[in-house]
């Protein structure tokens, strides 16, 4: 939710038409166009992750198609935002309260509007509930600097544990969009997982060696540019990988 790089890039991707499958190069403004696509793809993978409890895909693709367009964004931007402004108001532990209770009201509307609790937001909702009063709890600022860290980790584990299972949860959660390979959806789910590692291991080293402003600004800003560039880096395997046709097996 607030914390999570692709979660932000969902303020660039509000569009009313159906994605269209990769096709031809990607000159200028289509690439930028495909590349905002891929995102609004990849973006929804934070609500869908609630696949994992079981729930079968259609009904899930069917609640979150029926959600509200500006649930997302409010969601997601709510908490982030508040904590941006209460630290550049106050102080960390004045920002780390703020969004402990943005979040909660963010998951309180949701469960309002759409009468569910998707599973990856509750958790990343209990992470901050957990990181945030240790934070105020024992007054150290160390715990709700590790949260992205933490959180990261666990979404880069998802990704690689299903991938060790043979289970592609990113073909599941946008493979409606995008039509490729089992081939391209096991190297992009490989290409995310580390992502999500690599950026746990540099919220680590930011927040250890940096000053908090600095910590602070790579927090809501830098993930996501990072991820911004990241997901543009995928476009020649979304290329490379597609295939005509709405069929969802593998080709050879």
């Amino acid at each position: 939710m607030a914390d999570i790089g692709l979660g932000h890039l969902s303020v660039l991707l509000i569009a009313d038409t159906e994605p269209q499958r990769l096709c031809g190069n990607f000159p200028g403004d289509q690439m930028l166009h495909e590349g905002t696509r891929v995102i609004q793809a990849t973006s929804s993978m934070y609500q869908s992750l609630d696949l994992l409890r079981g729930s079968s895909h259609n009904r899930a693709m069917s609640e979150i198609k029926s959600s509200p367009g500006w649930l997302r964004s409010v969601v997601e931007f709510g908490p982030i935002a508040a904590f941006f402004v209460a630290y550049y108001l106050a102080d960390l532990f004045i920002a780390t309260a703020a969004i402990m209770v943005a979040t909660a009201l963010a998951l309180t509307l949701s469960y309002a509007v759409e009468r569910r609790l998707p599973m990856m937001p509750l958790i990343t909702a209990g992470i901050v509930g957990v990181f945030g009063g240790l934070t105020l709890w024992l007054n150290d600022e160390t715990f709700i600097k590790m949260k992205p860290t933490i959180i990261q980790a666990i979404f880069g584990s998802v990704l690689i544990g299903g991938l060790a299972a043979n289970r592609l949860f990113l073909k599941s959660l946008m493979g409606s969009a995008w039509h490729m390979t089992d081939k391209g959806w096991r190297i992009l789910t490989l290409r995310f997982s580390l992502f999500f590692f690599l950026s746990a291991a540099l919220n680590e080293a930011i927040w250890r060696t940096q000053s908090t402003d600095f910590w602070v600004n790579f927090k809501v800003f830098g993930l996501m540019g990072l991820t911004f560039v990241f997901i543009m880096t995928q476009l020649p395997l979304l290329k490379r990988f597609s295939y005509e046709g709405n069929s969802e097996t593998d080709t050879p």
